[in-house]
């Protein structure tokens, strides 16, 4: 399937739908003009229509006017969207990607009303560096769609296929988890400003080491503990620091945040 011929609206024009829009462009798959962000204030577009973007206040035409429907609400936000769109919902012409946390596919479709496709994905806010990882759920959308939301999400990042019931998880772990590094680069730059580094240092040394260690996993397919191992040695000063941490719940804290946000994730979307 060609997505250059493929209008998309992105429902819901706040960081993410911002974020998605412009990862599109800057990966060449799309140009601004195929791409409409919906928002009940324009104004706070205005950025965005500045850069070619087309900016609508009215769901309903943005939905008619383009081919894939992307829902990047708030989940409380979800059933008037619905509603307020169903009448344009086309089933043969229509494919809903929905980023909206905690909503399942059939949740959408009982609402519509319409035997409509929908995929359901959870990227992160680096996919407007093209650096997101997505998590995909497409088991009830036909081959060709499957393999059109790929192409969408490849162009931005990394993609990997998962069983429905674990988007929630998914949410926590890749959407909220980019927050939980970025608290810890944060934290491992406040403390190179405490042993001497200036903080505009601190910070840009802490996270290139951050981007450093993810790239060593990612690139040469090792495990942390394997990479850890290589530069810790007997009595050293990475041994000490390491056990400092995990004697004040380093790694225990880390666990518990994502479950705690996996079970809150689960609990944001009661249909009415």
């Amino acid at each position: 399937m060609n997505t250059i011929h493929k209008k998309i609206a992105i429902i819901g024009g706040g960081n993410m739908g911002k974020a998605l829009a412009k990862g599109l462009v800057a990966a060449g798959t799309y140009t601004a003009s195929d791409i409409t962000l919906t928002r009940r204030n324009t104004r706070l577009l205005e950025d965005m229509a500045q850069e070619g973007f087309q900016v609508k206040a009215d769901n309903a035409t943005a939905v008619a006017e383009a081919d894939v429907v992307v829902l990047s609400i708030l989940p409380q936000q979800l059933d008037a969207v619905l509603d307020n769109i169903a009448e344009q919902v086309q089933e043969q012409k229509h494919l809903f990607i929905s980023i909206v946390t905690g909503v399942k596919v059939s949740d959408i479709v009982k609402r519509i009303g319409k035997r409509v496709e929908v995929v359901r994905a959870m990227p992160n806010t680096a996919i407007a560096i093209r650096e997101s990882m997505t998590c995909i759920s497409s088991h009830e959308a036909s081959a060709e769609n499957r393999a059109l939301v790929k192409e969408i999400f490849e162009a931005v990042g990394e993609t990997v296929e998962i069983e429905e019931e674990l988007m929630t998880s998914a949410t926590a772990l890749c959407a909220c988890g980019i927050a939980f590094f970025l608290r810890s680069i944060r934290a491992a730059a406040q403390g190179g400003t405490e042993i001497g580094f200036h903080a505009s240092e601190a910070l840009r040394m802490a996270a290139q080491t951050a981007k450093g260690a993810a790239s060593l996993l990612l690139l040469n397919g090792s495990h942390p503990e394997n990479e850890i191992d290589k530069v810790t040695s007997p009595k050293g000063c990475t041994i000490a620091g390491l056990n400092e941490m995990e004697h004040h719940g380093f790694s225990s804290a880390m666990i518990k945040g994502i479950k705690l946000s996996s079970g809150k994730a689960e609990q944001l979307y009661k249909s009415e």
